[in-house]
C-alpha cells in the first residue's frame, strides 16, 4: 500500500487522490495533501490566510470569555451570541482544511488528527451554538473558546511544516538561476548569434565566453580555460578543462572562451537532474506530527463509540422510566464525552515541546529551520560531513613557502607573487595575496599583466619578468614562483582544518557514533584531511547525485544519518540525510536546504543538536501520555458512571466540568514543557564523553 508522500499515512492505490510528476503517480489522504505537493506556493498562501483568520479572531474570543464579565455586554446570551459570531469565521473558514482531511480519513475508514480535530471543534461549536440560540446559557457553558483554539494551534503548527516545505522548493529553485536565458549559438556559417537556452538542442555548438555560466552540458570542441565547478565538486580550486573534456550545467567558465558540442538539456542537463533530486528529497521527509495521526487513528473510534454508545444508553434507559429531559441528557453525554477527548493537549503536546527546544538551540548558534527534523535527530547513529568548507576552511589559504635559490626570502617570494597575482580572481590569487596582505609591507606595482587558463599568470614586477605557474608540491596543489627565467620558489595551497573539527570529531567518535567524510576533492588531499581528523570512512571525487546515493546506501542498511555540508553541491545531501546541518558560512542553496543551520561554524554543536532531538523527543512522548491518560481516565466519567452516585443532575455540570478537565490537559503540557530547558542545559554539561548513544529516542514514525 503506498503512502502520502507528505504525511506519512498509507493510502490505498484505488485513491482518486493522486497527483503525476517525473512519470511516477503518487497518492494522498486529503486534497490537502496533493496540494501541498504540488503547489506548496499556494497551500502556503491559502494557509497564511486562514491562520490570519485564526488569530486575529480567537485571540479577542479567548480575552471575551475570561477576562470580561457577562455584565460588559448586558448579560450571557449577548456574550454568547458575540463570542459565536467571532467563532463563525474560525470555524468553517481556517478549519475548512482539517474537515477535507477529516472527509478523506473516513472514506479510506482510517482515523487521523484531521478527523479527531473535526469531530472535537465541531461538536463543541455545534453545542455552543445550540445554547445560545435555545437560550439556555444560564445553565449550561459554551465551548467557542476550546474550538476557535484547537483549530488556531494546530493550523499555526501545519503552517509552521508548510514554510519549511516552501523554504525547501526555494532553495532547489535556486539552481535554475544557474542556467542563462540566452546562450551564443554557432549558425551554419560559423557565426554566433544570441539565442534562448531553452532552445539548444543535443549536437549544436555553443560559445563559452569568460566570466559566463555553462548552461549545457556539453563537450569542449573548441578553446582551453578554467571552469569553476564548486558547485558539483565543493572545491574552490578551478579545473582545466580542454579539447575532449567534458563541462556541465552550472558551473563558471573563469578565464577562457570555449565551444563545446551540446550534450545534455532540460531533463538530461546536470542542473535540472539536482533540482528535480531535491524536489523528490523534501517530498520523502516525514513529520513528527504524525505520531499524532497514530494516536488518532486508535483514539477517534474509540471515542465515537464511547460518546454514541453512552448517549444511546442514556436515552434508552431515560425513557424506559419516563424521565422528561431524555434528548437533552443523552444529548449532553455526547457533547461530554467529545469535549473531555477533544484534541487541545495533544495539539499543544507537540509545537510546545518544538518551539521551546528551537528557542534553546537558537541561543547557542543552532538554528532549527525544520522542526519535523527533532525525530529524527534524536535516531541520529552516523555522521557524515563534507570536507571544503565543513571540516576544512572553504577558501584555500598559502600552506607553506619553498625557496629554492638562497638569495631571496620567503617574504620576497610571497610578496612578489602576490603583486602579480592580485590582478587575478583565480581562487589561488586570492589566497596568496591575503597572505602577503598579513604582513605591514604593502604589494608592488605590476605591468604586463597576461594570464593563461590553466597554466598561470605572468607580469613585470620592478622591472623583472615574473611568471606564477602551476606545479607539484609533495602531492599537494602549489605554484611555483619564477624571476627573470630562474625559479626562487614554490608556494604551496592547502584548505585548512577548522579547530572545531578536532575536537568535534574526536568527541563523536568517543560516544560511539561512526564518522564519514565524502567530498569531491581528489584522493590525495580527501586522505589528508581525514588522517589529521581520525576518519577512518571516506569518499572522494564524488559528485551530488553519488552523495546521495551513498547515503541512501547508509539507511538501508538502518544508519539515521546526519550530514553535515556547506555548498550547492552538498544541497541533494543535505536533503536525503535524515538530517541535514547546512554551516553558517555555506551557501544561500545549502543553507535553505538544511534542516538546522550552524551560525557560529562550530563544529561541536551538532552533538547539542542531538541532545536536544533526545531530549524533545522524550518530552513529546511524555506530554502525549499525560494527554491520552488524562483523556481516558476522564471519558468514563463523561460518559456518566458515576450518574449511580452523584444522580442525573451531574449531566448538567458535565460539559462544564469536561472544559475544565481539557483546559488542565493542557495547562499541565505546557508547564511539563517548560521544564525542557532546564534539563537540556543540565545534561549538555554532562554531555560530552558520555555514552548518549545509548539514550537515541525509540519514537517511530
Amino acid at each position: 500500500m503506498p503512502t502520502d508522500p507528505v504525511c506519512g499515512m498509507f493510502v490505498p492505490e484505488n485513491s482518486d487522490i493522486s497527483y503525476e510528476a517525473d512519470q511516477e503517480t503518487y497518492y494522498f489522504c486529503s486534497t490537502a495533501c496533493r496540494q501541498l505537493f504540488s503547489s506548496p506556493e499556494l497551500e502556503y498562501s491559502r494557509l497564511r490566510k486562514r491562520l490570519t483568520v485564526g488569530w486575529a479572531l480567537s485571540v479577542p474570543v479567548l480575552v471575551i470569555s475570561y477576562a470580561l464579565s457577562p455584565s460588559y455586554f448586558g448579560g450571557i446570551s449577548y456574550k454568547d451570541y458575540l463570542l459565536m459570531f467571532l467563532s463563525f469565521p474560525v470555524q468553517f473558514y481556517s478549519g475548512y482544511g482539517f474537515y477535507q482531511g477529516a472527509y478523506h480519513a473516513v472514506r479510506s475508514f482510517t482515523g487521523n488528527m484531521d478527523l479527531l480535530v473535526s469531530v472535537g471543534t465541531l461538536t463543541a461549536f455545534i453545542f455552543s451554538a445550540y445554547v445560545t440560540l435555545a437560550g439556555q446559557s444560564n445553565r449550561l457553558d459554551v465551548f467557542f473558546d476550546a474550538s476557535v483554539f484547537i483549530i488556531t494551534m494546530i493550523l499555526t503548527g501545519n503552517f509552521i511544516e508548510n514554510m519549511t516545505k516552501k523554504k525547501s522548493n526555494s532553495a532547489a529553485r535556486k539552481l535554475l538561476s544557474l542556467i542563462p536565458d540566452t546562450v551564443h549559438f554557432k549558425t551554419g556559417i560559423g557565426e554566433f548569434e544570441e539565442r534562448k537556452a531553452d532552445s539548444v538542442n543535443n549536437g549544436d555548438i555553443l560559445l563559452i565566453k569568460p566570466g559566463e555560466n555553462v548552461p549545457v552540458d556539453g563537450i569542449i570542441v573548441e578553446g582551453r580555460s578554467e571552469v569553476d565547478e564548486s558547485m558539483l565538486t565543493g572545491e574552490q580550486m578551478p579545473s582545466v578543462r580542454v579539447k575532449g573534456d567534458r563541462v556541465y550545467s552550472g558551473t563558471l567558465n573563469l578565464n577562457g572562451s570555449v565551444e563545446i558540442e551540446v550534450t545534455g538539456t532540460g531533463k538530461n542537463s546536470t542542473v535540472i537532474q539536482i533540482y528535480e533530486m531535491i524536489q523528490k528529497a523534501v517530498s520523502g521527509r516525514a513529520k513528527v506530527q504524525r505520531i499524532s495521526d497514530v494516536f488518532s487513528s486508535l483514539f477517534v473510534p474509540v471515542v465515537m463509540i464511547t460518546a454514541t454508545v453512552s448517549s444511546i444508553f442514556w436515552y434508552i434507559y431515560l425513557s424506559s422510566i419516563g424521565y422528561a429531559s431524555t434528548g437533552e441528557i443523552s444529548l449532553l453525554a455526547f457533547v461530554s464525552v467529545i469535549v473531555v477527548a477533544c484534541p487541545c493537549a495533544i495539539g499543544l503536546a507537540v509545537p510546545i515541546s518544538l518551539l521551546i527546544s528551537s528557542g534553546k538551540a537558537s541561543e547557542r548558534g543552532v538554528i532549527i529551520k525544520n522542526p519535523n527534523s527533532f525525530d529524527r535527530l534524536s535516531k541520529v547513529t552516523m555522521f557524515m560531513f563534507d570536507k571544503t568548507g565543513t571540516l576544512t576552511e572553504s577558501k584555500p589559504t598559502v600552506g607553506d613557502i619553498l625557496v629554492e635559490d638562497s638569495s631571496v626570502s620567503k617574504e620576497y617570494i610571497l610578496l612578489t607573487a602576490a603583486s602579480v597575482e592580485s590582478r587575478s580572481n583565480h581562487p589561488v590569487a586570492k589566497a596568496i595575496v591575503n597572505e602577503a596582505l598579513k604582513s605591514s609591507k604593502s604589494l608592488r606595482e605590476a605591468s604586463d599583466i597576461v594570464e593563461i587558463p590553466g597554466k598561470g599568470i605572468s607580469g613585470t614586477v620592478d622591472g623583472l619578468k615574473v611568471e606564477i605557474s602551476r606545479s607539484d608540491m609533495k602531492g599537494v596543489s602549489s605554484v611555483s614562483v619564477i624571476v627573470s627565467n630562474r625559479l626562487i620558489g614554490k608556494i604551496s595551497l592547502i584548505y585548512r582544518i577548522r579547530d572545531s573539527a578536532f575536537s568535534a570529531i574526536a568527541d563523536i567518535k568517543g560516544n560511539g557514533f561512526r564518522v564519514s567524510m565524502i567530498t569531491g576533492d581528489s584522493e590525495g588531499e580527501a586522505l589528508r584531511v581525514a588522517e589529521n581528523l581520525g576518519i577512518d570512512d571516506v569518499h572522494y571525487e564524488v559528485l551530488p547525485g553519488e552523495k546521495a546515493e551513498i547515503i541512501r546506501k547508509y539507511q538501508e542498511r538502518g544508519d539515521y544519518l546526519m550530514f553535515v555540508g556547506d555548498g550547492i553541491n552538498d544541497s541533494v545531501a543535505l536533503e536525503t540525510a535524515d538530517v541535514g546541518v547546512a554551516m553558517g558560512s555555506g551557501t544561500d542553496i545549502a543553507r535553505e536546504s538544511g534542516d538546522i543551520i550552524l551560525l557560529s561554524n562550530d563544529l561541536e554543536q551538532v552533538q547539542f543538536a542531538k541532545l536536544i532531538g533526545i531530549r524533545t523527543i522524550s518530552k513529546i512522548k511524555q506530554n502525549m501520555a499525560w494527554a491520552v491518560g488524562y483523556n481516558i481516565m476522564l471519558i468514563p466519567v463523561a460518559a456518566g458512571v458515576l450518574v449511580p452516585f452523584t444522580g442525573l443532575s451531574i449531566f448538567f455540570v458535565l460539559p462544564m466540568i469536561s472544559a475544565f478537565a481539557m483546559g488542565m490537559s493542557s495547562t499541565s503540557v505546557i508547564i511539563n514543557s517548560l521544564f525542557l530547558r532546564g534539563k537540556i542545559d543540565s545534561d549538555w554539561k554532562n554531555f560530552k564523553g558520555s555514552s548518549i548513544h545509548s539514550e537515541t529516542s525509540s519514537f517511530t514514525e
